[in-house]
């Protein structure tokens, strides 16, 4: 959702690594807050909004947020250098550990965080399961960048959980939301969700940026050449991932105006879980790297991967399958606020951790 970053590994400190984002990258917390209290505004301004929003769908999404959705995916996706895959799955090690922390580990994780500290929001808490679905495709690349890690590994890893999510997502989130539930003997809402509601969501909302992002980086490098499209293209498609999500943002706000003022200490139980996820999947997934012997910059890179989340896929999927105005999109809203400031200071706990664990490669 960002500029790409080049920084040396050898000389950077935290300080310098977040000087070298621009001013939208830096501030991006305040940008999302700033869409969240115009979105309540405008809810205030416009009590009609729900209904115009309605009036053009593309199945079960109101036009203005499909286009936003859309929007926020495709310049990542743009990004990811897929003709890396092949040398970074030689890595085993590395593929084998990051598919099961982002596949196995971090979605048990959410599971049990959403039922451990929400059991009696049931929206709220299928709204943090679906999130912890949804592994990072996004901004992991602006954290791995700061915390000099091994780029094109986090490149590869985003490139595969984006496949692996086309395939995956469904038939987790319906084991998740429906069956785990009821062999644990759960008591749970009645789901009107079936795989193939969350499968349609996905492959739209994932699945057709997928598909163009791919499709541009082809054409990009063979009409004109690697270097214009990593210098040239992507910075200026970049920012468009951004914008959509602030628009989608001021949009959700907008219609969830009322829930969020009339009932602040919900937004604030839905972030409980989600910080303490991210924090428990970083160190326990950097801790697991540095008993494996892994370098720093492959440890860097599974630990954030791993941390992340697709927030953006995430909204899609709430919001498609259980409504705009639903507790599962506000729970899918709250996330980008959450995650960038915890993912941020993450980046200078990795810078720590490099000095401490990694000598050989930190700066003197």
């Amino acid at each position: 959702m960002s500029r790409d970053v080049t920084l040396d590994p050898a000389t950077v400190t935290a300080d310098a690594a977040l000087a070298r984002l621009s001013v939208v990258d830096r501030f991006l917390p305040v940008w999302i807050l700033g869409a969240m209290v115009l979105g309540l505004g405008l809810g205030r301004l416009i009590p009609d909004l729900n209904d115009w929003l309605d009036a053009v769908r593309i199945g079960s999404v109101s036009l203005p947020i499909a286009i936003g959705l859309l929007v926020m995916m495709y310049p990542v996706l743009a990004k990811v250098r897929y003709s890396q895959i092949g040398a970074i799955t030689a890595d085993r090690r590395l593929m084998v550990t990051s598919l099961a922390l982002n596949w196995i580990v971090g979605p048990a994780l959410m599971f049990a965080l959403a039922w451990l500290l929400l059991p009696d929001q049931p929206e709220f808490r299928t709204g943090l399961i679906i999130i912890g679905l949804a592994r990072c495709i996004a901004m992991v690349l602006i954290w791995n960048d700061l915390a000099c890690g091994d780029r094109e590994a986090a490149a590869v890893l985003v490139a595969v959980n984006s496949v692996f999510q086309i395939v995956a997502y469904s038939v987790l989130g319906y084991f998740y939301l429906e069956l785990l539930p009821t062999w644990l003997g759960l008591q749970t809402a009645a789901l009107d969700v079936s795989m193939w509601d969350i499968a349609r969501i996905v492959l739209i909302f994932l699945g057709i940026p997928l598909v163009a992002g791919y499709l541009t980086r082809r054409w990009g490098e063979r009409t004109r050449g690697v270097e214009w499209y990593e210098t040239r293209f992507i910075p200026r498609i970049a920012p468009w991932a951004l914008y959509g999500l602030l628009f989608t943002v001021v949009i959700l706000f907008a219609l969830q105006g009322e829930v969020i003022t009339n009932q602040p200490l919900d937004v604030a139980r839905i972030a409980l879980p989600l910080l303490a996820y991210f924090l428990i999947m970083w160190i326990g997934s950097f801790a697991l790297g540095l008993r494996m012997g892994m370098s720093y910059e492959k440890n860097a890179s599974m630990a954030f991967t791993a941390a992340s989340n697709n927030f953006e896929l995430a909204i899609a999927v709430a919001i498609g399958v259980f409504g705009i105005t639903s507790g599962e999109a506000l729970a899918g809203v709250v996330g980008p606020l959450i995650e960038v400031p915890v993912l941020v200071g993450l980046v200078y706990v990795a810078l720590w951790a490099r000095r401490r664990f990694y000598p050989a490669v930190a700066p003197a």
